[in-house]
């Protein structure tokens, strides 16, 4: 076959969850199949919408296309990026077109797809579809002190007074004239995003959790829907050996952004007591590294001078960068995460993982069996469950020893079964049709 991925972003310049998956499936794809991938890249100095062909720099089988996104971030229509994916469609041919996510591309490319009878198959990834800044947490919230909140559900009315307020203009007069435009902006954009998920043939959802949602939520049939956890390449998460003589140390694999509780994390990192460590790996972005930083210093005591900046990895090098280095890996988002890779991938090293107790994340993480759950979006439980595996590291070592609860052996998912598993759905549309 020959498959078209659609990504916001594809490494190494985007190494979020959804593009290393991407990344790994079109690398598993390209063993038996033709794979191109068509992705954004932001180079302010050039011109906007310009194109440029690159190949993966891990994997010279998979040719790129990569258009410029440097400017227009919140807009989701761009029909010049439209024109661009029908041309790559109509010079390459494409059997299958498998979308990532369209975030920062444009939701009316899948009519290109369409107009040319291409089967569309979409990865729900996170909730972007059914909101519009993807994630269920608010910006402005009407109680300040609750930061980022998270929302109950998606209403035009709301979406523009808690998370598209940064755009009114602040005149107490002129307040209801914005509130009214973009509450109108929000509701054709979300009949937008209607008509192209129309336009989809199946969705790929890697959590129960997620495909309820997108079903129970948004109205997506249920007939279009799908399950499937993400697949790893294993090769890759093989041989982890905790490196030795070092303090019980705990690790943190991820952006440095609100959405990922980073500073939960440290706060209550600042908590514990003894003399653990806690190594933040991530790449540096600038103001909010500098404020995750400036709250390390200023935790009690020693922790501050605990708290190492570990930097960016290449995820084929996570075992002996990363799960080498530490004994727990904590995912202390404040959204509803779906399918974290970390979680995954931690479970597959065989190292536990201390995460919320909500969404996607007790769904793969149990307590008491493969890691330890805490109330989310609380520190204070964060900071009594990692004070639980810093006093007892037998006991971080049994729920690590369990690994991925949905198989007898422990192990994630194969991403060559994955892949297969993949692509039995694209043969399955191209067998009978749209």
């Amino acid at each position: 076959m020959k498959i078209l991925q659609v990504i916001h972003g594809y490494p190494m310049r985007y190494n979020a969850g959804s593009e290393v998956y991407t990344q790994g499936l079109a690398q598993a794809l390209a063993d038996r199949h033709e794979v191109r991938i068509f992705a954004r890249q932001e180079n302010a100095f050039l011109p906007e919408y310009a194109l440029q062909d690159e190949t993966d720099p891990a994997d010279p089988r998979i040719a790129l296309r990569l258009i410029n996104m440097a400017r227009a971030r919140d807009a989701y229509i761009h029909p010049a990026v439209d024109g661009a994916f029908g041309n790559l469609l109509d010079e390459w041919h494409p059997d299958i077109v498998h979308i990532g996510h369209l975030n920062h591309l444009s939701t009316s490319l899948v009519f290109e797809a369409r107009e040319r009878k291409i089967p569309v198959v979409l990865t729900l990834h996170d909730y972007w579809l059914m909101c519009p800044r993807g994630q269920f947490i608010q910006m402005y919230p009407v109680n300040p002190s609750d930061n980022w909140a998270v929302c109950d559900g998606q209403e035009d009315r709301k979406c523009a007074e808690r998370c598209y307020c940064r755009y009114f203009g602040g005149s107490a007069a002129e307040y209801e004239a914005d509130a009214a435009y973009w509450t109108r902006w929000v509701g054709t954009r979300m009949a937008h995003v209607r008509q192209a998920c129309d336009a989809v043939d199946v969705f790929i959802a890697p959590a129960m959790y997620l495909l309820r949602r997108f079903r129970d939520e948004f109205g997506l049939p249920a007939g279009k829907l799908v399950y499937l956890d993400y697949g790893f390449h294993l090769d890759r998460l093989r041989g982890r050996q905790r490196a030795e003589g070092e303090p019980f140390t705990f690790g943190y694999i991820g952006t440095h952004i609100p959405a990922k509780g980073v500073d939960h994390l440290v706060q209550a990192f600042g908590a514990l007591e003894g003399e653990p460590v806690l190594r933040i790996w991530g790449r540096d972005l600038g103001v909010e590294t500098a404020g995750l930083k400036a709250l390390a210093r200023s935790s009690p005591g020693t922790a501050g001078d605990r708290v190492k900046w570990m930097g960016e990895y290449r995820n084929q090098d996570i075992v002996p960068e990363v799960f080498n280095r530490c004994d727990v890996i904590v995912v202390p988002s404040i959204w509803a995460e779906n399918s974290p890779l970390v979680i995954h991938e931690a479970l597959q090293a065989r190292v536990p993982v201390i995460t919320g107790d909500y969404g996607g994340m007790a769904e793969y993480v149990h307590h008491e069996e493969n890691g330890l759950l805490f109330n989310h979006r609380d520190p204070e439980s964060l900071a009594r469950e990692m004070q639980r595996l810093a006093d007892d590291p037998a006991l971080a070592r049994r729920l690590g020893s369990r690994g991925y609860l949905q198989s007898a052996d422990g192990n994630v998912p194969d991403m060559v079964e994955h892949s297969l598993a993949v692509e039995s759905i694209y043969t399955g549309l191209l067998g009978g049709g749209r």
